[in-house]
């Protein structure tokens, strides 16, 4: 299918694994200001969210959302009709021959189910799309690839995280190769992908940034209590290093005034809440489970202290650059986490705010106590990590080049 060159890349079906989701408000704000500067967008989600609540960003959102079947056994008359439609292509065989390599190297029912959603994907396609987008490198971008083949429309990939670091080798590079292009968040991600890629030239570095009208200034902040409030905002997931922050909480002097308050859900949420049972940390914490964006930005305002405990899993699964960091950092919290992939990249230790080793509960109640303790402190490193935020991650720069990227003629 050819590109208009007048109007190239302007029509973008964006590829995600699921939508709406309150943890990926990141992908909302980039979907809104690329609205806002004149591409049409269609989503296409290989799943339905799960979360109850939506953020007010996604009400401002313009584009249409088109749920692809998250098992192709619950919709099998839709997968037929796009294979019935496909099957005689010269592009279908293409596809057909790029899913079976790589179902050799993963025989999963996942991998089958990612190349039917492309089938679907590109049966239902709207007329005038010019451009497949994924973000994350995993799945999205496997069923983006394979779109790509059976339309012949150019395609991108966002990754950022777990997606590649849980990501065989073989199968980045065969994306990178494929698509035209690849943007991530951090630059521990970009020089490990520029080192895959056939072509380094195609990885970018694109951080997320933040919307700071969306998080606006509070102020100078003032506290009233003697208990200091810390307060994180994460998965309960193994990646967000939570045991080793509990492990810190129970280490801490008994003379110091505290409490935690955690926000957001998680497959680890039962066996963390009796690990804080056993610890006798059960009366000093909070677990709110997810919400809203303005439930969040209250309990920032409320909070002395944020906190973040990032790890690698033992699968190599880590955080890019969480935009939590920066949502604290607008609100002039003083930010302690671990200096793991690209949060140094945010966080200067003892100048914007405090890192320590991950997977060290000493060092994390080290820092902790000191930031209770030392109200100075804490107010010097809040207000330089703001200064840092405001001057190199404001999301309108980062949309800026991604812009640029999507205007851009196919590569040859």
């Amino acid at each position: 299918m050819p590109v208009d060159s007048t109007t190239a890349q302007k029509h973008i079906a964006l590829v995600l694994k699921g939508y709406p989701r309150l943890s990926e408000t990141f992908i909302a704000q980039e979907i809104l200001e690329l609205e806002r500067q004149g591409f049409r967008i269609e989503i296409y989600s290989l799943r339905k969210p799960y979360d109850p609540d939506t953020h007010p960003i996604h009400d401002e959102i313009e584009a249409t959302v088109h749920y692809l079947p998250e098992y192709l056994h619950h919709q099998p008359m839709r997968v037929f009709k796009a294979l019935l439609a496909n099957i005689a292509t010269l592009s279908f065989w293409s596809a057909a021959r790029d899913f079976a390599i790589d179902l050799a190297h993963d025989l999963t029912r996942n991998r089958v189910r990612r190349f039917g959603q492309a089938l679907v994907l590109k049966h239902e396609l709207f007329g005038d799309c010019q451009w497949i987008y994924a973000h994350f490198m995993h799945t999205p971008a496997s069923v983006a690839g394979y779109a790509s083949t059976l339309s012949g429309l150019p395609w991108s990939i966002s990754a950022h995280a777990k997606d590649i670091w849980t990501l065989s080798a073989r199968e980045k590079r065969n994306k990178l190769k494929s698509a035209q292009w690849l943007v991530t968040c951090t630059n521990a991600n970009y020089l490990h992908l520029r080192e895959l890629a056939a072509s380094p030239n195609k990885v970018h570095l694109l951080y997320h940034g933040i919307d700071l009208q969306r998080f606006p200034d509070p102020g100078v902040r003032s506290r009233t209590g003697a208990v200091i409030a810390i307060v994180s905002v994460g998965r309960l997931v193994e990646k967000k290093g939570y045991r080793y922050l509990l492990q810190a909480l129970a280490e801490l002097p008994a003379n110091l005034q505290w409490h935690f308050t955690h926000i957001g859900g998680g497959v680890l949420q039962d066996s963390l809440e009796t690990l804080a049972g056993e610890l006798k940390l059960t009366h000093k914490i909070s677990w709110l489970g997810s919400q809203p964006q303005q439930r969040v930005l209250d309990l920032y305002r409320q909070s002395d202290i944020f906190v973040l405990p990032s790890i690698v899993g033992d699968d190599g699964d880590r955080d890019g650059l969480p935009n939590v960091l920066m949502e604290a950092q607008s609100q002039r919290l003083a930010c302690l986490s671990t200096n793991i992939s690209g949060i140094p990249e945010l966080i200067e230790h003892g100048e914007t705010g405090w890192l320590v080793e991950q997977k060290n509960h000493e060092a994390l109640r080290a820092g902790l106590a000191m930031l209770i303790e030392d109200d100075a402190m804490r107010t010097r490193l809040a207000n330089a990590g703001f200064e840092r935020l405001n001057e190199a991650f404001s999301h309108l720069k980062c949309v800026a080049r991604l812009h640029d990227l999507l205007e851009q003629k196919p590569l040859d």
